[in-house]
């Protein structure tokens, strides 16, 4: 009986402290006004979680359709563990199926209340994944259940507990400085030219995010036809603490009059293994003026030891896909701690003077 009290006991107490781990995976650094951030991991696609010290949600696309909800249940797992039971907003930077693919998916397990998009779909060919995407998202809204805004650039989306302006949508950017920007941009100087983009890439939803002292820069898969546009002759942006990297860190986004004038401290790649992190992407962000850190969601498979960030900023380290994620907690102060759930180990930045 005793041996049995005795094993009873390490049971309890081996169970008591995995349900800790499970409900609790961000350390105790995590304060309640903090602005929490999960980077999920959909292999190559985009789903990244705001949570605000209110309790308001922002939920930047949805990752892809199918694989059986993979995306909308790794979805539905981070707002648990952010302590919310409803997404009030979904930002949708565009309609290709590794962003907005999930959307039927999502709806059907968790409340959402307000999509946000930039406008119709441009990628109308018959037959094509987006234009199934767009006719799927179009079922969604036409259900009556959820609001809907089509966001313009210069417009503030109302989400309490921070400030998140559009910067870029349906093709346009803005055509005036953000506060304390409008600076000549030094890294203009070179000359560099990709060919102009007429996919909906192009025309992705970006946003710049205010939170306290921090900024935080999503552009989705904006292409660096249009980065040209608010970063050249002039940096409309100004400098930015925290860069989800563009397009996942595909060749045809990222240019250097972006990465190397923002000046970002840390950087974030929603990269695959084989898909994303092109070598002159990582080159360009590990290399920017002022980056501490390159976290990646993959370790990509053409970048190699050499070209890939240090291993413990890889949340899925190589020939790993166990869907780890990457969570970043910021003070109003500025200062952020990024938690990687794949090593639990976490890294702290200190604010901006």
């Amino acid at each position: 009986m005793k041996i049995q009290n005795r094993l009873r006991k390490h049971f309890l107490v081996a169970y008591a402290l995995v349900a800790t781990l499970v409900a609790s995976p961000v350390p105790a650094w995590a304060a309640k006004s903090d602005l929490k951030i999960y980077f999920i991991d959909v292999e190559g696609g985009q789903a990244t979680l705001f949570v605000t010290p209110a309790g308001q949600s922002l939920l930047i696309d949805t990752g892809w359709p199918e694989n059986a909800g993979r995306d909308a249940d790794r979805i539905v797992a981070a707002t648990k563990l952010a302590g919310i039971s409803k997404i009030n907003d979904v930002l949708l930077t565009h309609y290709h199926n590794d962003h907005s693919g999930g959307v039927p998916q999502l709806v059907e397990r968790i409340p959402v209340g307000t999509f946000i998009d930039h406008g119709a779909n441009i990628d109308t060919k018959p037959g094509g994944a987006t234009l199934d995407v767009w006719n799927a998202y179009q079922k969604v809204l036409a259900t009556g259940k959820y609001k809907h805004i089509t966001a313009r650039p210069g417009d503030v989306i109302p989400i309490v507990g921070m400030k998140v302006t559009v910067i870029s949508s349906d093709g346009n950017v803005i055509d005036h400085p953000m506060p304390g920007a409008g600076q000549d941009n030094e890294y203009c100087k070179v000359p560099e030219t990709k060919p102009m983009d007429s996919s909906e890439n192009s025309h992705s939803l970006g946003v710049l995010i205010n939170f306290g002292r921090l900024k935080i820069l999503d552009l989705g898969d904006l292409t660096w036809d249009k980065e040209m546009q608010f970063m050249c002759p002039k940096n409309l942006l100004g400098h930015v603490d925290i860069l989800v990297v563009s397009h996942h860190g595909f060749r045809p986004s990222s240019s250097h009059a972006l990465v190397d004038a923002i000046h970002s401290k840390v950087a974030i790649m929603n990269n695959a293994p084989t898909k994303g992190g092109n070598v002159p992407v990582l080159d360009t962000v590990r290399q920017a003026p002022g980056l501490e850190t390159l976290w990646q969601l993959h370790y990509s498979e053409e970048g190699g030891p050499e070209h890939n960030t240090a291993a413990e900023y890889i949340a899925n380290p190589q020939g790993s896909d166990e869907g780890n994620y990457l969570v970043l907690s910021a003070s109003p102060n500025g200062s952020f701690t990024v938690f990687n759930s794949g090593n639990k180990q976490s890294k702290h930045y200190t604010a901006a003077k």
